[in-house]
């Protein structure tokens, strides 16, 4: 379900009355704010905070006890792909939660150690070497490893998940006009590009490094199935920019399908009944189809 505090109950809500997927469906959340579940089976989930309105703290730790109940769930054979209403960084930190996302949380709890985050749309699908991580650190954590890493993990998505039969990737640079041949950074010298040769070698149809701010425009007319980008914002921004109401975040990598709406707990507008449910209608509708 999300942040209590959030439209994550609003939206399931919303979605469910309105989603037309063949899948049976179950709920893990605050059977308060779900009481009138239209579909679905839901598996409450009270704390001492049900009935009145959570603290920040509060409703951090019903965020991670969600989810750690659905991944039970998944553990025990009870559920083949998991759909995150969003959480608040904050707040699940005052509650002890020792990672920065979904991302992170639900790799450790598979074990998995080779994955991605993929936003994906009707028109751009992005994936991100880099995730949650400080601007000025980006630089330093970038590798021809962990670049091809992500290249691998997309390519493979995009064939067993999204039924692409021959990806074409374009791997972005990280510094303006991808480098200048040196003259605005080196890691497209020194990083990126190796990894892309590398990728080749292996038969991976990828271009690149390609210039970050013209690299989108070609995605969007679709002459690419999929962009690996350096970092958080790099890929986010524009992809917002397009499917902020149908967008999708998707963890590449895990041995279940995970999707999630593309936007946050929106706190400003949360109560009032002005939450728009499309991103988890999308949401549900791609982990169906990734599922086959």
């Amino acid at each position: 379900m999300g942040d209590p505090l959030g439209i994550g109950a609003e939206i399931i809500l919303k979605a469910l009355s309105r989603w037309k997927g063949r899948s049976s469906i179950k709920v893990f959340g605050d059977p308060h704010l779900l009481k009138e579940l239209p579909r679905g089976e839901l598996q409450p989930i009270s704390l001492g905070s049900s009935g009145r309105k959570p603290t920040a703290e509060e409703a951090g730790q019903a965020s991670v006890a969600y989810l750690d109940a659905a991944m039970a769930a998944w553990r025990s054979g009870g559920i083949d792909a998991l759909v995150t209403a969003p959480i608040a960084k904050h707040h699940v930190n005052l509650a002890g939660f020792p990672f920065p996302g979904h991302t992170e949380y639900l790799a450790a709890q598979t074990k998995t150690e080779k994955f991605a985050m993929m936003m994906a749309g009707p028109k751009l699908k992005v994936t991100l070497v880099t995730i949650h991580e400080p601007l000025k650190r980006v630089p330093e954590l970038l590798s021809v490893a962990k670049i091809l890493e992500t290249i691998e993990i997309t390519h493979r998505a995009l064939r067993e998940r999204f039924g692409i039969a021959k990806p074409r990737l374009a791997v972005c640079g990280l510094n303006p006009h991808a480098g200048e041949e040196g003259l605005l950074g080196r890691e497209e010298i020194e990083l990126i590009a190796p990894a892309i040769a590398e990728a080749r070698r292996r038969g991976f149809d990828c271009a690149g490094p390609k210039v970050p701010d013209a690299v989108f425009h070609e995605a969007y007319q679709g002459n690419w199935d999929a962009l690996v980008c350096m970092y958080h914002d790099q890929g986010l921004i524009p992809f917002k920019m397009v499917h902020f109401a149908d967008g999708v975040n998707v963890t590449l990598g895990l041995p279940l399908v995970r999707t999630s709406p593309d936007h946050g707990t929106a706190f400003d507008i949360a109560g009032q009944g002005k939450a728009d449910p499309s991103s988890m209608i999308a949401a549900l509708k791609l982990a169906e189809e990734m599922l086959g």
